[in-house]
């Protein structure tokens, strides 16, 4: 009851968020007018952290992965995960503000592959790489308690609903998209489009772009009935984490100890991360399931350069959001005469004395680049839909309840609806156990 209690306060406090933002957010209307006199004040730049507190950022980091593991694999305290979910969007969230976040840690680890010149600090290798380690081997427990922008939509979850498998399996391509785009912009130079497009920052700064704003209160409001949509749906580095915590040999399960099928775990998650116990009677179509993944095999590779020769023509497009290259293409509209109004932008740069060509020149070189991004991004996305289609006929019987590795977030939500949960804290015995066995016999409380 206290748990409950206190979700429905962090509930309000997380929905009065927007009321915060919009109180920030200054008026620019009407723009500033530089040609009456107006002087540039001078601008200064904050000084950079200490070292102590992004160690201590690090410290955090370390401890609060260590408890969610420790609360999800020893505990299975669903409570205690809670609460450190509420700590860690506390800290991570609204008192260092978003930042370093490991989801926006991809864009930095990318840009610092393709452009030896950037040195990307110490804290924001350690804050990507840390999450996927105790993925590798503990599952999912940083999304459990640790993620703020996971923790700002757990907090929300009031009357999830079941998403359908075939939209949950077609929804879940966007991650693989978004984070091939943020791979392809960041390489480029052509900016952090996580970090830009960030639903939640704009309340944990307590300001932002009105329609951020906007954007993120629809995704809360979403994930009142949908749990975590962000997470589930749009999160690029959700991606590696799936992949990571699939390999985990240490991974929660529902039960403590063997399962019994009882069913009462059945409808428990609200990410859609159990997988059901098949039916024994009915036979597994082996036959044309080999048939189809053969034919998917043999697609394969041209589905893959399909998907790549349309990634490609993508170029213009994508490289307009490139500042250089939409520079290049508002001088050209200027130097045509199909412009007669400089931008700012365009004024700053004639400014600098800069020939027309060389801007023209460093553009192209960027639609190549584009270009051949485009490839790999098309290919790999190609190279997934192919794969998640062959994961549909490549099955094994189901012989109990389980979890999905990749997709279940170590929330601990199903761990009461076990009744062999309630024996080992005390709650049944096991006489009473055993009366789950008769059919006849079913215990609502599990389900409250």
């Amino acid at each position: 009851m206290k748990l409950k209690r206190l979700k429905i306060f962090v509930v309000a406090l997380v929905l009065l968020c927007p009321v915060f933002v919009f109180s920030q957010v200054q008026e620019r209307f009407p723009k500033p007018d530089f040609e009456s006199g107006y002087v540039r004040p001078d601008l200064l730049t904050p000084a950079p952290r200490a070292a102590v507190w992004e160690y201590m950022d690090i410290f955090v980091l370390v401890a609060a992965l260590s408890l969610a593991t420790y609360f999800a694999h020893n505990q299975r305290s669903r409570r205690n995960i809670f609460l450190l979910m509420v700590f860690a969007l506390a800290y991570f969230g609204f008192y260092r503000k978003g930042c370093v976040c490991s989801v926006g840690a991809v864009q930095n680890v990318s840009y610092a592959f393709f452009n030896p010149a950037y040195i990307i600090p110490l804290s924001v290798v350690l804050f990507f790489i840390l999450p996927l380690v105790f993925a590798l081997f503990f599952g999912r427990t940083f999304c459990a308690a640790v993620c703020p922008l996971g923790a700002i939509q757990d907090a929300v979850v009031l009357n999830p609903i079941n998403v359908p498998e075939w939209l949950a399996a077609l929804l879940g391509v966007f991650p693989y998209v978004y984070l091939g785009l943020a791979v392809l912009f960041a390489a480029t130079g052509a900016g952090f489009i996580i970090c830009q497009y960030d639903p939640f920052i704009g309340f944990f700064r307590f300001g932002a772009d009105f329609n951020m704003v906007i954007f993120g209160f629809s995704m809360l409001l979403l994930g009142t009935v949908v749990a975590r949509p962000y997470c589930r749906y749009l999160c690029p580095y959700g991606v590696l984490l799936n992949w990571m915590s699939r390999l985990s040999r240490r991974h929660v399960r529902i039960t403590p100890d063997e399962c019994n099928n009882c069913r009462l775990c059945e409808e428990s998650c609200p990410f859609g991360a159990i997988k059901k116990a098949d039916d024994e009677t009915q036979p597994m179509k082996r036959e044309g399931d080999v048939k189809q993944v053969a034919a998917l095999l043999v697609l394969l590779p041209v589905v893959v350069i399909g998907f790549g020769w349309i990634g490609s023509r993508l170029d213009v497009s994508l490289s307009r959001l490139h500042p250089t290259v939409s520079l290049a293409e508002e001088v050209l509209l200027e130097n045509a005469g199909k412009r007669t109004e400089m931008t700012d932008a365009t004024k700053a740069f004639r400014a600098t004395g800069k020939p027309s060509e060389e801007l023209f020149a460093e553009a192209s070189v960027i639609q190549s680049q584009f270009r051949r991004g485009g490839w790999i991004l098309g290919g790999f996305i190609g190279l997934i839909l192919c794969l998640k289609l062959i994961g549909l006929f490549i099955r094994r019987r189901q012989l109990e309840y389980d979890v999905d590795k990749g997709t279940c977030l170590s929330c601990g939500r199903c761990f009461a609806y076990c009744p062999y949960e309630q024996v080992r804290l005390g709650l049944m015995t096991p006489e009473e156990l055993k009366e789950l066995d008769r059919r006849d016999v079913r215990i609502k409380q599990f389900r409250a």
